[in-house]
């Protein structure tokens, strides 16, 4: 399985992006895709997970939406209000049995004041 994201960029603080990742190859062992992001110096961190249902992080909870397309074997990750605590790395995952399995290359968010 293969995984590409895109979809980082600068964007002030209280704009917008969607993040975008496509996988490829034989995801049938797949039943999870999560996000996660990885601030400078910090160990990375769950965002959001999609399985049939979705879950968050609290810290975007209520600003952050997780979604996904079957047929286009593709996550995405609406990020609204955004902080500038949310400048990352984002990286997509998918995950089988609660663990992350392969990951995409990431894509780096900077949220300027």
């Amino acid at each position: 399985v293969q995984l590409q994201a895109c979809g980082g960029g600068l964007v002030q603080v209280g704009g917008s992006l969607r993040l975008s990742c496509a996988a490829s190859g034989s995801i049938f062992v797949i039943n999870a895709m999560a996000w996660y992001l990885q601030a400078p110096g910090k160990q990375r961190e769950l965002v959001a997970i999609i399985t049939s249902t979705t879950n968050y992080a609290d810290s975007v909870k209520g600003r952050f939406t997780i979604s996904r397309d079957n047929a286009k074997k593709a996550v995405y990750l609406q990020m609204n209000s955004l902080k500038p605590e949310d400048t990352a790395v984002y990286y997509c995952a998918a995950q089988a049995a609660g663990i992350p399995r392969y990951w995409g290359q990431g894509t780096l968010v900077t949220v300027s004041s």
